[in-house]
């Protein structure tokens, strides 16, 4: 028997009829009321374990249509059962993939997509038809009992837009696996509570933490389970209800155990966003294997072609698509991230391949799609952010103009221009001032805001901060497909030689582009997204796609290097300084005008010559532009941005009776590379030295 599972005699549980509602395991006074969705099923068994392990089942309960189903649903009370035992499920029907998707097997033991933990010690993922598999090794779901109520209810909630947000995208496996964290339970929910501190000081305001709903970790290409990978990322999910189980001290507790963790964020003021994955699921093409969906509902839930529906449309990469607009397969979704919202404290979501949620059955594209509507109309989520990786892997792209009102989007056009422009392509003053201004070209015309513009100029699919100014190719070797995985575009620059180097010139050239990168970041409008471990400099040596790696690859060093410590601080003084600044936060995009009470512009743009931007100088790599301030007595910005390979003497502008404190200078080494608010600084005016490849940014103060 496994840890923490409770001695029971061994009885038959006493059941009763049951209820369709809710789906999934719910405890009651007088027992457990199953229920799981079917439409077209003709048989339902419920397989009840005392363990996660153990061999057989203790009961198998055969459910009568005729008392226990209503609708499409199958339900049954069972009466006294304890929480923590196990369960599955086993559905007959009919068995026509071509003509109707339909797939039941009667032999399958299959995981209720509404289980609220899961366990998945004794699950082997083989191809459907193998018959390899021992009877009974499967996922099973657990009974929980029933989650206390929120302290902070959704409508009280602090935080609910991202106008003044700093996300700081991170996995919770891979932020306290390594032996440097020090935590008690690396690798998990309570390990992430032991780093809050860490977070707080940083200050960011928003944590994204890549995926938490149960997934696969089987779920690889042969080729990297041969040499014993993973799946470390997350994007296979297969119980969208259950915090997964790896990152719980006990899965038996893993809803508590998820609320622990965001009522501990709260506590410090930290929002938690997570990344969600509805265009597909673990189970993949017609030789994936058969966890839940596919034995339930394999018809409604996924994409099938018109003519042959045993093969599935694949407009993710991963062997199928989630068929979102479906009105069953939409309501388990709102469904779904209402429950992460309102019973686990989730402040708001990311969308993996979003653009998914545009696509119809068949995979036409659709004007109105009733998913990403029906998630903005909620009651619940219309009150939390929701964003949008607005793209999928079939080349449908949504940046800009994804479907809805509120939603933010991910801005890929974002990282490529900043990226480009850091790395001394000319030409491009007039789209970054564009970027940085909040991409209004993108999102004004229909009425969205700078808020709905996430910026980053990287993210965990690429390169890290550190390896973007060190390699000029991927290094993929380690996970086993000849470096043919990940992407090939990564707009990097090696600063003069591939990879590690001890060529102290080419070091400080490095840091200095990290710099730029990361103040060019957060000195624009918008929402700022940071991958963790960029703070501290942190290395995958090349390796732009570590999805399979869970080692020390991908994991958070907390023993950086002397640079990673002083990029940290670096790190923590913008955040500060972006936070002292409303002008860096504007709701609203930038006009050139006055705003209403003020004298100066809200932005006025520069080149080498004051107010000579070089809009149309194709050989131009700086930008200068002065922010006034926003908020009452803030005092103005202004700020250069110079990629050229050589110095450059510009002009400061005058105001009367003010001078300018050079609070960030990228050029210069720690701790001389940007300023506290505590620090008192030297005034300059007139002109000023900016340095090859730097940013610097000066704040108005007197005389």
């Amino acid at each position: 028997m496994s840890e923490g599972a409770e001695t029971r005699p061994a009885r038959v549980y006493a059941v009763r009829a049951g209820s369709r509602f809710p789906p999934g395991a719910t405890a009651l006074p007088e027992g457990v009321n199953f229920c799981i969705f079917s439409r077209h099923s003709t048989r339902a068994e419920l397989l009840l374990y005392e363990a996660p392990d153990s061999a057989e089942p203790f009961q198998i309960v055969a459910l009568d249509s005729q008392s226990n189903r209503t609708f499409f649903y199958w339900h049954v009370l069972v009466e006294a059962l304890p929480p923590r035992t196990c369960y599955t499920w086993r559905i007959d029907g009919p068995h026509d993939t071509q003509l109707t998707g339909r797939a039941f097997d009667a032999q399958k033991e299959l995981l209720d997509p509404f289980a609220r933990a899961v366990d998945s010690r004794l699950w082997i993922r083989r191809p459907v038809g193998d018959q390899v598999n021992r009877a009974h090794a499967t996922n099973r779901a657990l009974v929980t009992e029933p989650l206390k109520p929120l302290q902070t209810t959704t409508a009280r909630r602090a935080v609910r837009t991202l106008t003044d947000a700093v996300i700081y995208e991170l996995h919770v496996g891979g932020f306290t696996r390594d032996p440097s964290s020090g935590v008690a339970h690396a690798g998990t929910f309570a390990g992430l509570i032991e780093k809050i501190p860490y977070l707080k000081e940083l200050g960011v305001t928003h944590v994204e933490l890549l995926p938490v709903m149960a997934f696969d970790e089987q779920d690889v290409p042969p080729i990297a389970a041969g040499r014993g990978l993973v799946n470390f990322w997350g994007y296979s999910t297969h119980s969208y209800y259950s915090p997964h189980p790896r990152y719980c001290r006990d899965p038996a507790r893993a809803p508590q155990e998820f609320r622990e963790l965001t009522d501990a964020m709260h506590e410090a003021g930290i929002a938690v966003l997570i990344d969600v994955v509805f265009n597909h699921t673990a189970e993949a093409g017609a030789a994936g294997p058969v966890i839940n969906f596919k034995g339930l509902a394999n018809d409604i839930f996924y994409q099938h072609d018109a003519g042959d529906r045993r093969q599935y449309l694949d407009y993710t990469g991963c062997g199928n698509t989630v068929n979102c607009n479906h009105p069953l397969v939409t309501a388990f979704i709102v469904h779904c991230l209402e429950y992460w919202v309102e019973e686990l404290g989730v402040d708001g979501f990311r969308f993996d391949l979003a653009s998914v949620f545009a696509r119809g059955p068949h995979g036409e594209l659709m004007g109105d799609p009733p998913l990403p509507w029906s998630l903005e109309a909620s009651r619940v989520l219309s009150h939390v952010p929701l964003i949008a990786e607005a793209w999928d892997a079939a080349g449908l792209y949504h940046v800009g103009a994804f479907p809805g009102m509120a939603w933010a989007e991910w801005n890929g056009r974002y990282r490529d221009l900043i990226r480009r422009f850091v790395r001394g392509e000319s030409g491009l003053v007039g789209q970054v001032a564009t970027c940085i201004a909040g991409s209004s070209d993108i999102y004004a015309d229909d009425g969205r805001l700078p808020t709905n513009s996430i910026n980053f100029v990287t993210c965990h699919d690429g390169f890290t901060l550190h390896d973007l100014v060190s390699y000029d190719m991927k290094h993929n070797e380690a996970n086993g497909d000849d470096n043919r995985d990940g992407s090939n575009d990564n707009l990097s620059w090696n600063c003069g030689t591939e990879g590690e180097t001890h060529d102290a010139a080419i070091m400080a050239l490095r840091h200095r582009q990290a710099r730029n990168l990361m103040a060019i970041l957060l000195l624009s409008q918008g929402v700022p997204m940071i991958l963790a471990g960029d703070e501290a400099l942190r290395s995958q040596r090349g390796n732009n796609n570590v999805y399979c790696q869970d080692n020390a690859l991908a994991w958070f060093d907390w023993e950086p290097s002397k640079a990673g410590t002083d990029m940290t601080r670096f790190v923590r003084e913008l955040i500060a300084l972006r936070k002292r600044h409303a002008n860096l936060r504007r709701r609203r995009f930038l006009t050139g005008a006055a705003s209403a009470g003020r004298t100066q512009p809200d932005v006025v743009w520069h080149g080498e010559r004051l107010n000579e931007a070089a809009w149309h100088d194709h050989g131009a790599r700086l930008l200068a532009f002065t922010l006034g301030g926003e908020a009452a007595g803030e005092p103005a910005l202004h700020v250069v941005f110079n990629m050229n390979a050589s110095p450059r003497d510009v002009a400061l502008p005058v105001f009367d009776g003010r001078c300018w404190r050079r609070i960030v200078d990228t050029a210069l080494e720690s701790p001389h590379d940007i300023a506290s608010a505590e620090e008192w600084i030297a005034t300059e005016s007139g002109h000023c030295r900016v340095e090859a490849r730097s940013v610097v940014v000066f704040e108005e103060g007197p005389a």
